[in-house]
This record gives structure tokens, sequence and C-alpha cells, in this order.
């Protein structure tokens, strides 16, 4: 590459990553100062609380990914501008077009790092950043839990829980019904269910054996079983999409779908925000560079503004229509592409004004 490439290349990246380096501090002193009265009060061991802090990393640096490349865009690119760089650039013979290809290149790096992020590092982060929250943070009563559960776990069985609680692992009112064609075999009942690794126990365990004649029941006061589905499978949807790296969340779906669950739709917007991201990255390059590679009477301020409005409006476009597949019959796929689709056109328009 060219020095003007390199020079390029290195303000897009340099920038990005002191724009990270500013704010993710800043989220983690607000959310300390928050939160460092439980923390003392309940005596949270100093590892668990650094490994909680990293996980918020990832986890806020994965959620407002967008805004900081975008506004980290504007700002060098507004400096250049500002600084009559961008019109010695172009005034030397090189044409918008070759001007634009180092910020795409940047672009490229930084949307293979959020991919990779996405699949794999931000799921183990949210995992790590939920756990540590519904352990230390929340009290046992105001922990989200699954209500009044009702599931196909396979052919043959269905299970019903009245709740079931994401950071003990109990449920209450538990219930398995098995299944012959469209006659009923025999039904578990119990008071409580607790997963243990591999195997769950029951207390008051209740099972009765539907005959010809009479009914065979047997009881015990506590009994440990195993069975064909995993706690996972209890745990509140945004919780357990949230967790599940990208090979792990594709399975899960597969079965919750065999399974006919009714959140189908809730998984599949975190499955493929997981590749609209990246994407996004490009889009936002785009409409950045068009927007600020502009010289204007209000200097850098008004680029500032007009990015910050942009930004604000592919989040809220993002999060509305991924409500809506979440919550209706709205098409997931067309909910989490669509603010690209749009900012994609608003990218093409601002591109083709930027090079007249």
């Amino acid at each position: 590459m060219k020095i003007l490439d390199w020079y390029i290349l290195k303000r897009y990246l340099f920038t990005f990553l002191m724009m990270l380096l500013l704010f993710i501090p800043i989220g983690i002193t607000v959310n300390l100062a928050e939160k460092i009265g439980k923390i003392l009060e309940r005596d949270v061991p100093f590892g668990a609380v650094a490994q909680y802090y990293l996980d918020f990393t990832i986890y806020f640096a994965n959620l407002l990914f967008p805004i900081f490349l975008f506004l980290s865009v504007i700002w060098f690119t507004s400096k250049l501008a500002n600084n009559t760089e961008i019109v010695a650039f172009l005034s030397s013979g090189v044409s918008f077009w070759r001007f634009l290809r180092p910020y795409m290149i940047g672009a490229t790096i930084i949307a293979s790092f959020a991919l990779i992020m996405g699949l794999y590092l931000a799921p183990k982060a949210s995992k790590g950043f939920n756990e540590f929250k519904y352990k230390y943070l929340k009290n046992n009563a105001n922990v989200v839990q699954t209500k009044n559960i009702y599931k196909q776990i396979n052919d043959n069985d269905y299970i019903y829980l009245s709740s079931f609680n994401p950071v003990t692992k109990r449920g209450r009112d538990f219930q398995l019904e098995h299944f012959e064609g469209n006659k009923l075999v025999y039904k578990i009942t119990a008071k409580s269910i607790k997963d243990n690794d591999s195997m769950y126990r029951l207390n008051n365990y209740s099972k009765r054996i539907f005959g010809e004649n009479e009914d065979i029941i047997e009881t015990e006061r506590r009994k440990d079983m195993i069975f064909e589905f995993d706690a996972e499978d209890l745990t509140p949807e945004e919780y357990i999409a949230e967790t599940l790296q990208y090979g792990e969340l594709v399975r899960f779906i597969e079965k919750e779908r065999k399974r006919g669950s009714s959140n189908i739709g809730r998984y599949q917007v975190v499955k493929y925000k997981k590749w609209s991201l990246p994407i996004s990255v490009f889009i936002l390059t785009i409409i950045a560079v068009s927007v600020s590679s502009i010289k204007r009477r209000g200097g850098m301020g008004v680029n500032l503004a007009f990015g910050i409005t942009i930004a604000m409006v592919f989040v809220f476009f993002d999060k509305v229509f991924g409500v809506m597949a979440e919550q209706s019959s709205f098409s997931p796929i067309v909910a989490v592409w669509f603010p690209n689709i749009v900012f994609g056109i608003l990218a093409a328009y601002l591109l083709f004004n930027a090079k007249r």
C-alpha cells in the first residue's frame, strides 16, 4: 500500500481504538458506581469482580459497536477535511474511490473482528455477565424466572413446570406425561426438581402408571432421574440466546423448532444479528466518510451532530424491528436486515453526492 493508504488506515484503526478506550472506562465507572454497594455488602471475591468487568467490557463493546465505529470515522475524517488534507489528496489526482480504499480495508479488519466477537467472544462474555449479575447483584426473588413452562421434549414426552430459576436451577410443580400414540401411559409429578449436572433430583416424587383395570402408583420422598432435556431449555429466552456460541445456537434453534417452540423468532433475531453487524461496519463507514469528507462552515461539530443523529436512528431501527420479530410473527431475517438495507441505500446516495 502507498503512504496515503497507511496514513488513513492507521488513523481509522487508532481513532476507533481510542474511542473504545475512552467510552468503555466510562461505562465501567458508571456501572461500578451503581453496583459497588451490593459488591461490598455481599463480599464478592476480587477475582469474580475482575472477570465480571472483563465480560462487561466485551458485552458493552459489542452492544455499542456501530456507534463507536461511526463516531470515530466521522471524527478523524472531519479533522482531515478541516485541515484541507482531503482537498490536497483529491487535487493530486486521487479519485474519491481511491481515497475510499483504505477505509474499506480498515472496515474489513474491524468487520472481521466484529464477526469473531459476535460468534464466539460475546456469547461467552454475556454468559459470565449474566451469571455474575444473577448470583451476586440480584436477590433470588428478583431473578427473572421462566414461568408456566410446557414443552414437548421428544415424540412421546411432555413436561410442565410452574416456574424455573436459572441461578439455582430449581423448578417447581414438575410434571412429565408419557404418551404412546394418543394414550397416556404414565405420569410423573414432583413438588420440585433440581438440576445436578447430568442428573435431576425430584422431591416428593410420584409416578402413576395407567393400567387397563387399575393404576399403579409409586411414591418416594426423593428420587434421582435422567431426562432428555437440559436446564438451558428452561432458562429465560433472552438469557439462553445471548450466551450460546453460533454453532450451539443453530443446534438449539433446530431443537426448539422440532419441539414447536413459540420463541423461534426471538432466537433467530440473535442468530441473524451475528452476521448483520459486520455488514453494518461497511455501511456506516461509507456514510461517515461521505458526510464528513466535506469541509463545512460549522466545522467538526456539524458533522458530529449529523453523525450522532444517524447513529441514533440506526440503533432505533435495529431495536424496534428486533422487538417486532421477537414479539410477533414479523420475519426475523427481514427485521434484522431491514436497517442495513435502508442505510445501505442512504450510503449509496450520500457517496454519490460526495463524489460530485
